[in-house]
């Protein structure tokens, strides 16, 4: 007979994964969907947004999902099993409200994956602009995937090396930009990163705004609890990993954009009004203080980080899929597994991702529409983990008496943020979101119909045949 781990047979028991991963190797797959240097791209527009104050709405978005990174510690603990917020929102919400959450968070890890290679894809070909970028794409897409399938502790090791170059990359940058300010000063005030250039007025509604995007270089720390059955030395290792993980990257997002923004050759003002140079901003700022060779390192180090955030993505939404098809909400082949290693779902994963990816690098406008609504599916399934909290620890009192600041004011704090956020998403996001939404609450009636009849007829059919 083979064994449950290779055939994924319900009739013998349910499909599990190998235990083989380590404290380091969830920090390192957080940190790499995260990437060390995430606010790169974006820092130009958080400049202009935020009146100069880069460094402040990172110290705030920080904080602010400080509550969903804590909320994640306390479900861990509950229900240490693939699947993260599927598994929690079942647990302290129902079996609606579950699928609702993985649904929504699979909009998320299917579609952020394909941004990533896009990313990969579009510095590769600025390197090297004889190869179109969606060749670049899939060829990133097929290697990250041969990775994957070969088993999630080898990806662990691969993506290790990767993160390394990465933190030296950032490092590199770190100590030139220091020499930078020693050698020629700062361009800005030595708080204005905080406080505000000066150039605009300082505005807590500006900062506030800037918060919400910046939010979403955080998105990605949530994928280690997806390796929670994979985990050996038990869930607490999970929990500490994702607050570690959260904390890291804060302090990196803070201090590589304190540093850039202090060497600007740019005022917020200016680039707010030439929204074209706010993508490049980062870039154009590392070649006036320190020079070309460091513009192209970066460049560089963003090429292949870009593949392997999209690897830890990819990952992470092959063991939702497999923890969703587990519980029968999904087609049960992709609770199969092969080696411990969730095949079926990862090969689905990775063609959806394919396909989105290579269909965004072969269009002009395939980023932004990408980009506009990865987001919204991960904001709604944080939410629905801090209800989940609520709902386990308060409502329900599974655990005995609440600590009511731990399970009911962080949560609600918690689901503040990421309702601001949904609210200041832009409407296109919103109206795929809510599409998206509808088409999960389609599936959850037909599953409620299909099982209510399977109850009914059950019995029906048993005593029908003498049985």
């Amino acid at each position: 007979m083979a064994s449950v781990t290779d055939s994924g047979s319900a009739s013998e028991a349910p499909a599990t994964l190998r235990r083989s991963l380590g404290f380091r190797d969830l920090v390192v797959y957080g940190l790499l969907f995260i990437a060390p240097m995430a606010p790169v791209g974006i820092f130009g527009t958080l400049d202009a947004k935020s009146h100069g104050a880069v460094a402040l709405v990172y110290l705030c978005a920080t904080v602010a999902m400080a509550f969903t990174a804590f909320s994640y510690a306390q479900m861990v603990r509950v229900a240490p099993q693939a699947g993260s917020v599927f598994t929690y929102a079942r647990k302290g919400l129902g079996e609606g409200p579950g699928l609702i959450a993985g649904w929504m968070a699979m909009l998320d890890y299917l579609l952020i994956p394909a941004v990533a290679y896009l990313f990969s894809g579009i510095a590769m070909n600025a390197l090297v602009p004889e190869v179109s970028r969606w060749v670049w794409t899939a060829l990133a897409v097929v290697v990250t995937t041969l990775l994957n399938l070969w088993g999630v502790r080898a990806a662990a090791r691969v993506g290790f090396a990767v993160l390394a170059m990465e933190i030296v990359v950032l490092l590199v940058f770190l100590v030139a930009a220091v020499v930078a300010l020693a050698e020629g000063g700062a361009r800005r005030g030595w708080l204005s990163p905080l406080t505000g250039d000066g150039s605009l007025d300082f505005s807590t509604a500006a900062v506030l705004g800037a918060v919400s995007v910046a939010v979403l270089s955080y998105l990605g720390f949530d994928a280690i609890a997806s390796f929670a059955e994979e985990v050996t030395g038990g869930s607490a290792k999970v929990a500490r990993a994702v607050l570690f993980c959260l904390a890291l990257t804060g302090v990196l997002f803070i201090a590589q954009t304190y540093l850039a923004a202090l060497l600007s050759p740019m005022t917020a003002a200016e680039l707010a009004a030439d929204p074209g140079a706010q993508g490049p901003a980062f870039y154009n700022t590392v070649e006036s203080a320190v020079g070309s060779w460091l513009h192209d390192l970066v460049a560089v180090s963003k090429a292949i980080g870009a593949a392997f955030a999209a690897l830890a993505g990819q990952a992470a939404a092959g063991r939702l899929l497999f923890a969703m098809a587990r519980e029968r909400r999904l087609p049960h082949v992709l609770s199969r597994t092969w080696g411990g290693t969730p095949r079926a779902a990862l090969l689905v994963a990775a063609t959806v991702t394919l396909v989105a990816a290579v269909w965004a690098a072969r269009r002009d406008d395939g980023l932004d529409h990408l980009v506009s609504v990865v987001d919204i599916g991960a904001l709604v399934a944080f939410t629905l983990l801090h209800a989940s909290v609520v709902g386990w620890f308060v409502v329900q009192r599974r655990e005995g008496p609440p600590n009511w600041f731990k399970h009911l004011v962080i949560p609600v704090l918690g689901a503040s943020v990421t309702v601001a956020v949904i609210v200041e998403a832009s409407r296109a996001a919103q109206l795929v979101g809510a599409v998206w939404l509808v088409v999960g609450l389609g599936v959850w009636v037909v599953q409620r119909g299909r099982r209510a009849g399977d109850r009914v007829a059950g019995p029906g059919d048993g005593v029908g045949s003498g049985g």
